[in-house]
This record gives C-alpha cells, sequence and structure tokens, in this order.
C-alpha cells in the first residue's frame, strides 16, 4: 500500500522529523551531566550519586527499582552512590535513561494508539528480553530491558508527526509489528525502528543497544549488535503473543519469529520454554509497572 503522492511528498526527512520533535523528548540535563561524569577520568560513583540526589523523584525510582525483583539483591540498598558501586555507572544511566525516557516520551500526543498499552507492550518486552538475556548468558542482561523497553519509541513520534499515513498503515498491518515496519520505510523511507535509532543517539544510549532497537524486525541485517537485537525481536514476538502485551492493542494472529534468530541465540526453537519466560516476566511486570509507569504528582 502507498499513501497519496502528496502526502508523500511532505513526508520529512528522518533527520528533519527527529530534528523537530527534539524539544518535546530532548534527554533531561541530569543525563548530560551524568554521561559527561561517566565519559570524564573523574566520574566517581560518589560524584554520580550527588548529581542524581538532584532529583528525588529520580532518586527514589532508581532506588527502589535496584532493591526490587528486578535485580534481587540480597541486602538492600540504600543510597545511589553504593547502586552505582554494585552495578556500574554504565548500567546505572541506562536505568536513568529509562526512567527519564518513559516520562518524556509519554507527552507526544499520539492519539492512534493507547498509550497505556503502548508502555505494558513496551515494559513487559523489555522484562522478557533481561530473561532471554540470561538464559542465553549474555553479559549484562539488564542492559537488554532497556532496549525492550525503548524499542517502539519511535512509533510515538511517526503517530504524532505523521498522524494520517500512520493511521491508514496500521489500519491495514493487523497488529504485525513487521509489516507495519515494512510498510513504514516503503512510504516514509524510514521506520519506526530507524526514528528509535536516531532518538536514542541523542540519549546517548549504547550503540549496541541503538542498533538492537533499529534491527529488531531484522536481527541479521545488524552489524556488531546481532545477538542483542535477536533478543529483542524475540521478546517483541513473545510479548505480542500475550493479552498483557500486544502492541496497538490488536495482537498478529501469528508471531512471526525471523529464522535468523535461533542460530545468533543458538537456541532451539522446540526446546524454548516460552510459557515459563512469560510466566517470570509476567512476576515482575506489576513491580516494574508501578516503578516505571505510574504517574507522580
Amino acid at each position: 500500500m502507498q499513501i497519496a503522492v502528496a502526502e508523500k511528498q511532505t513526508t520529512p526527512s528522518l533527520q528533519e522529523l527527529v530534528r523537530d520533535v527534539s524539544g518535546l523528548v530532548s534527554p533531561p540535563e541530569i543525563c548530560f551531566k551524568i554521561f559527561e561524569l561517566i565519559e570524564s577520568k573523574h566520574g566517581t560513583a560518589e560524584a554520580m550519586g550527588n548529581v542524581i540526589s538532584q532529583d528525588p523523584n529520580l532518586t527514589a525510582r532508581l532506588l527502589r527499582i535496584v532493591n526490587s525483583a528486578f535485580y534481587n539483591f540480597p541486602s538492600k540498598i540504600d543510597t545511589v552512590s553504593r547502586a552505582i558501586a554494585i552495578i556500574g555507572s554504565a548500567e546505572l544511566y541506562n536505568l536513568v535513561v529509562a526512567v527519564k525516557a518513559v516520562r518524556c516520551f509519554s507527552r507526544i500526543p499520539a492519539d492512534l494508539v493507547n498509550i497505556d498499552s503502548f508502555w505494558q507492550h513496551s515494559l513487559y518486552t523489555g522484562l522478557i528480553a533481561k530473561d532471554l538475556a540470561k538464559k542465553c548468558k549474555i553479559l549484562h542482561p539488564e542492559r537488554l530491558f532497556v532496549a525492550g523497553l525503548l524499542h517502539d519509541i519511535g512509533s510515538l513520534v511517526l503517530f504524532n508527526a505523521l498522524p494520517d499515513a500512520s493511521k491508514e498503515l496500521l489500519e491495514i498491518i493487523e497488529g504485525d509489528e513487521i509489516v507495519l515496519a515494512e510498510k513504514e520505510r516503503e512510504n516514509f523511507g524510514y521506520s519506526h525502528a530507524d526514528v528509535g535509532r536516531e532518538l536514542m543517539s541523542i540519549w546517548h544510549l549504547p550503540k549496541t543497544l541503538q542498533e538492537a532497537i533499529s534491527n529488531h524486525h531484522d536481527p541479521s541485517a545488524a552489524e556488531s549488535a546481532c545477538i542483542e537485537a535477536a533478543i529483542v525481536h524475540l521478546s517483541d514476538a513473545l510479548a505480542n503473543q500475550t493479552g498483557m502485551g500486544t502492541f496497538a492493542e490488536e495482537a498478529p494472529e501469528e508471531a512471526r519469529i525471523d529464522d535468523s534468530v535461533w542460530s545468533i541465540l543458538n537456541l532451539d526453537p522446540s526446546a524454548l520454554d516460552t510459557d515459563e519466560i512469560l510466566g517470570e516476566a509476567g512476576l515482575k511486570f506489576a513491580e516494574m509497572s508501578s516503578l516505571l509507569l505510574m504517574k507522580t504528582s
């Protein structure tokens, strides 16, 4: 399906699209400060903790996440600097991006999608990705949670910037995200996955996670993050199989999983216990939803 020629001519380039929305979803100053400290030779855990402590809500959310079943540490962690010492500055920054991005991107008007369903799907995908990464013995599996959580972030921008064209595409894809990405590239020259990568580069998300987001519908196309992209792809497909986490409120008749995923992850599809994986993610869903998705006064 091609959208009207007149509308195609007004479609902004990817760079124009991101530039136009950057004022609405630019990273908060605190993200830049933390990133600068990480890049600096003098970025100590104490210094980063001091920066984060300037935002009481962020501090509270981070400590609750670190002390939740998401990490399941044996003893309580009561300071951000202690959390950084345990999980590392890079992992802490990923969590900051996750918390702040949910807040920032939720401000984008998106009449074409139920924002609660959108974030439920995103959160469920992230939780599945973390558990899959752990089962595949991937280093620092928690980082895959962030890629899963933010994998569809570009859709919110497209729904806002190109609502009429996006509505036409949503009406024909029947809940199939892979078809959506194909139709977006056909009509716009880029997909929501491409938009997501551009946005997350502005947020200084690690390049491997940027690539996982941009290739989550075609993991074998990833240049240096095939494993990360495959995990997000598989997690996305599994989330779409459930009533809890369907994209755009419509589940596809059958989740399509790219054949390359199994060889990339060295997994036997017949041996993959999807019920166990979905169950583990489901156990963490309510708690993480309250930590990341609940609005604060």
